[in-house]
């Protein structure tokens, strides 16, 4: 996933940092992501969210709002509203380069500053949050008796996800102030809620409350045991898979044309986690699936391996070619399935010195329907003849150059 670093000027006149992850090729179309509160751009959850939409070829970018991460500025100085006017100005940004946005995703409060500001961007056509609040205010409950201080002192040092960050005053009182209500009930955009049960730090009643005050469309997906931050990497993965899944309804996503020499499009396959062996892998902007090794091979089994998908391109192949003969012969084939098995493992084939041992891939064809001896026997021929099969059979070549 290409990563471009991006800066924009702020509601205050400072520069803020942010990262415009790109999909290989052209985008087609562009997204843009506000972070949880006192979080930044780099969360895990941005960053797979981010990539998994770079995959389906969608471009992301994600900021840090104004005094946090890299951005410049003093974030005491900061509230709710110019949260927002910093997501407005990101999108101002995006626009200027020929990228306006047509998805806003926000965690958090990052979740409640879209809601807020998703009207007052023309080019949105869908909204996805994750563990936002109803009232932005909900988030002062994580201060304390910071509280008294703040309201004493006109700011005070709070200590939120293990590290201090000092909040004014004018923050507490303009969150508070804020009522999402109205933006809600007429966003007149696809709304996606994603809430974890179990969130101990915005309550699931938010999530309730957002999805009741929205209109049609509107779809809402449990996010299970996660906790408040997707921390962990399979809820951050889910996450990111229902977002892509869901966006590109709405984005109306249309793939380029094929490259010469590629009729079918590319394949593209990238590193999900550099610690393991997660890969995205991505064919246009509709289909997605993971591979990955077991974790007996240091991999996390959240996909199939490659060896997988090469056994599963000869079984598909098989069957839609059984499939299209008997069709075309008018054969009363109810049902076909198939069964491959590869004598080899890969992650043990990864780490040989040599290639000795010969592939055997062994296929076992189940065919359903009151076919006779001879269509049976011919269905059986035809299995040969399916493409994969036959590139299988017969000597590749293999072409690699540095990209």
């Amino acid at each position: 996933m290409p990563t471009e670093r991006f800066t924009f000027t702020g509601h205050a006149g400072h520069e803020l940092a942010a990262r415009l992850d790109l999909p290989e090729g052209q985008p087609l179309a562009t997204a843009l992501f506000a972070h949880c509160f006192t979080c930044s751009k780099d969360i895990p959850a941005a960053r797979r969210v981010s990539a998994r939409l770079a995959g389906a070829g969608i471009a992301v970018l994600r900021f840090d709002f104004t005094g946090l991460g890299h951005s410049k500025g003093e974030f005491e100085n900061t509230s709710f509203a110019t949260n927002i006017n910093d997501l407005l100005l990101a999108a101002e940004a995006l626009s200027a380069r020929g990228m306006a946005p047509g998805m806003l995703i926000g965690h958090s409060l990052g979740g409640a500053a879209v809601l807020g500001a998703a009207r007052k961007i023309d080019s949105v056509k869908a909204v996805a949050t994750i563990g936002a609040p109803f009232d932005p205010g909900h988030v002062t409950h994580n201060f304390g008796d910071a509280l008294k201080k703040i309201e004493a002192d006109g700011a005070a040092e709070v200590i939120l996800g293990g590290r201090p960050i000092r909040i004014g005053q004018g923050f507490v009182e303009n969150v508070k102030a804020e009522n999402l209500t109205d933006d809600i009930a007429n966003l007149d955009r696809a709304l996606l809620v994603l809430h974890a049960p179990l969130d101990a730090t915005v309550s699931i009643e938010n999530a309730a409350e957002i999805f009741k005050t929205a209109k049609h469309p509107k779809s809402f997906v449990t996010l299970d045991n996660a906790d408040h931050l997707i921390t962990d990497a399979a809820d951050a993965e889910y996450a990111a898979e229902v977002i892509a899944a869901w966006g590109a309804r709405y984005l109306q996503l249309l793939p380029p044309a094929p490259p010469p020499g590629a009729p079918e499009g590319i394949v593209r396959v990238s590193e999900a986690d550099p610690k393991g062996f997660l890969h995205d892998v991505n064919s246009g902007p509709k289909h997605h699936a993971l591979a990955d090794e077991p974790v007996a091979y240091g991999g996390t089994d959240q996909g199939m391996t490659p060896y997988g998908f090469l056994s599963a391109g000869l079984g598909a192949c098989t069957s839609m070619t059984i499939r299209m003969y008997a069709r075309r012969k008018g054969w009363p084939l109810e049902h076909v399935s198939v069964e491959v098995n590869h004598n080899k493992v890969h992650a043990q084939d990864a780490n040989a010195r040599n290639d000795a041992q010969a592939d055997k891939f062994t296929r076992v064809i189940h065919l359903k329907g009151p076919l006779s001896k001879d269509q049976r026997t011919k269905l059986l021929e035809i299995a040969d003849k399916c493409p994969v099969h036959r590139t299988l059979e017969r000597s590749s070549v293999v072409e690699t150059r540095m990209g």
